[in-house]
């Protein structure tokens, strides 16, 4: 009895030994699957809740619970949620009663990160009303596209874009929109003044009555990718997707006396939903404009933030600023974001400290998401089985050549090995659907790939290539298609040149990222010829594209194509440029830079493109 309680004891203490050495993660798995199970348990119980439960409900529950908790905070204002649901009562109020505006109309919100623009939405949402989250850097034709597509019957701009909706407002009133300005006055015919009629409006709660056509499959938002061809498409984000997200998001870590610190675009999936629609379920939000690299652990420190939130440009300029002695004297406990390189993920964590670092993989449209839940540094993720029973995905090989899967002799696609680059498909089922794209039928045709592992299925195409190592983590290798990401912003090369050919210089433009060491993703070059027996005029191309292009987009190289060879000290400084590590293409072709100083294009040159890199240039 005494050898078999003793082989026992020894079993206890050697298996989870055993594990640890020759199944390192297998406890971590363990733990995800949980995660995992709540997930679900949790997602299934709200969706069986009657009357119909919302992500507006979880804030009116949290308003309910703790009205006097600060919710947002925002320079120096500070709004506790029953703050934040008498004034989105007021909005919404005043909107009802609104003139231009029916119950449950699309409703295009054109604003940059402030607090009106979650009043608001949070308004519109108590109306049963979906909303368009425009990018407010946008302008003239990508503006009027955008807001065209999800069908709105009002514009909502704040008052500082003023003059970027006067550009497209004769078209806006053709189509008979109602334009509202947050400002208490507008000069303008054709836009009305709002913040007068909110400040007037009652804060009485919004009966539940105005949105009982709502359903799960109903739209809550649309938010704007930059597709593989074209102009931004409104991908339909639905009740279910987002309270899914809710769900998921809640494994993310953050508690309710966690300081939550935002400063992505809310028009974006990251500020909007991991940003705003998780934090307003737990922690306290410090919203700001924009990102600061300068000023961002001041503010840190300042607010004692325990929560930052990530994309992989953000972590490199806070590793570029100069280094402080302050660096680690912070309470930032967690980072959650995608996009970080393993580099720069080392850097980071060597210089600011022991910071939990939540790497995960998510698309605006796709069905599939990943979560580094290990902490692999590089990695996005992790092969799970349960994970791949719930949402089945695989990775298939990929012609970059032919711009499409490669497929066997019966038509099927063929799945790529661990170690080898492949392209990530994940199949539609009513756990995972894909909603498509609003109005844009081809696009959303162009992501359901037919025929995958068997004949009849459908799978998404998300337009990345992953691979999986032998320890079955997931790393992001690159993006297919026409498309590059500078900034944060996926940009989509056809859009770019088509807005370059407008320009009465220029006869052709072809539009790529090239990659420019020291700087994160790639950046945008313009490969143009010029029309017969005209001149490059650097002033007028830099105006047209100002005008029309956001800064993230307008190319910030342009490439003179040329029959000619060009010789001597040009061609020289090309050379130079190339043991620089920047690959502008023909050696022999004039090469310019985009100049905010000279308003214009000028002259690349070896010393520009040293500043660049030293980074006493930015670019």
């Amino acid at each position: 009895m005494e050898i078999y309680i003793s082989i026992i004891l020894a079993s206890l203490l050697i298996i989870p030994f055993a594990l640890k050495t020759f199944s390192p993660y297998v406890w971590m798995d363990i733990v995800y699957f949980g995660d995992l199970v709540r997930i679900l348990v949790k997602f299934v119980a709200r969706r069986r809740r009657r009357p119909l439960f919302f992500v507006l409900d979880r804030f009116l529950e949290q308003t309910e619970a703790h009205p006097d908790n600060t919710f947002i905070v925002f320079e120096n204002e500070s709004y506790t949620y029953a703050c934040t649901d008498k004034r989105s009562n007021k909005i919404a109020n005043a909107l009802q009663s609104h003139a231009g505006y029916k119950g449950g109309d699309t409703v295009a919100l054109f604003m940059g990160n402030e607090p009106t623009f979650l009043f608001t939405w949070l308004a519109l949402a108590k109306l049963g009303s979906p909303v368009a989250l425009l990018n407010h850097n946008i302008r003239t034709k990508s503006l009027l596209h955008c807001f065209n597509c999800c069908k709105a019957k009002v514009l909502i701009a704040a008052a500082e874009l003023k003059e970027a909706v006067e550009d497209v407002l004769p078209s806006l009133i053709e189509q008979g929109v109602t334009v509202l300005l947050m400002s208490k006055n507008s000069d303008t015919p054709g836009i009305q003044s709002f913040s007068d009629e909110v400040e007037k409006a009652s804060d009485d709660p919004i009966p539940r009555s105005f949105r009982s056509h709502i359903t799960f499959k109903s739209p809550a938002v649309y938010i704007y990718t930059s597709g593989t061809t074209g102009l931004p498409k409104a991908a339909v984000v639905n009740q279910n997707r987002i309270l899914t997200a809710l769900a998921v998001l809640s494994s993310n870590g953050v508690v309710s006396s966690d300081v939550f610190y935002l400063n992505l675009p809310l028009y974006h999936t990251a500020g909007f939903v991991v940003g705003f629609i998780d934090e307003f379920a737990y922690a306290c939000i410090y919203l700001f404009k924009k990102f600061s690299a300068s000023q961002f652990w001041d503010d840190c420190r300042k607010h004692n933030v325990t929560v930052i939130q990530y994309i992989g440009e953000v972590m490199r300029y806070l590793c570029c600023a100069p280094k402080k002695d302050n660096d680690k004297d912070h309470k930032v406990r967690l980072a959650i974001g995608n996009g970080i390189r393993a580099e720069i993920w080392k850097e980071f964590l060597n210089r600011f400290g022991n910071i939990q670092i939540r790497e995960f993989y998510a698309s605006t449209e796709g069905n599939v998401g990943f979560l580094n839940y290990v902490g692999k540094i590089g990695a996005i993720g992790r092969v799970h089985f349960f994970h791949q029973k719930l949402f089945p995905y695989t990775l298939v090989k990929y012609d970059t050549e032919r711009d499409e899967p490669v497929r066997d002799a019966n038509g099927l696609c063929i799945e790529s090995r661990k170690g080898e680059p492949g392209l990530l498909v994940s199949k539609i089922t009513n756990l995972a659907p894909f909603s498509g794209y609003a109005q844009n039928e081809e696009q959303t045709e162009r992501k359901r790939l037919h025929n995958v592992l068997k004949k009849g299925d459908l799978y998404f195409n998300t337009g990345d290539l992953m691979r999986i190592d032998k320890d079955n983590f997931i790393y992001f290798q690159d993006r297919v298609g026409d498309t590059f990401r500078w900034k944060g912003e996926n940009v989509a090369t056809t859009e770019v040149s088509d807005i370059l050919t407008i320009c009465d210089c220029l006869k052709e433009a072809n539009v790529y990222g090239v990659q420019v060491p020291g700087h994160e993703g790639r950046i945008g070059m313009a490969a143009v010829t010029l029309k017969k027996e005209v001149q490059f005029d650097g002033r007028k191309i830099y105006n047209h594209v100002v005008s029309c292009l956001p800064s993230y987009a307008r190319p910030r190289f342009i490439r003179m194509q040329s029959t000619v060879e060009v010789t001597g000290t040009f061609k020289q400084m090309k050379v130079k440029l190339v043991e620089m590590g920047f690959d502008p293409g023909r050696i022999q072709d004039p090469l310019y830079i985009l100049d905010d100083n000279a308003k214009s294009y000028v002259p690349l040159t070896a010393q520009i493109y040293h500043a660049i890199i030293s980074g006493s240039t930015k670019l």
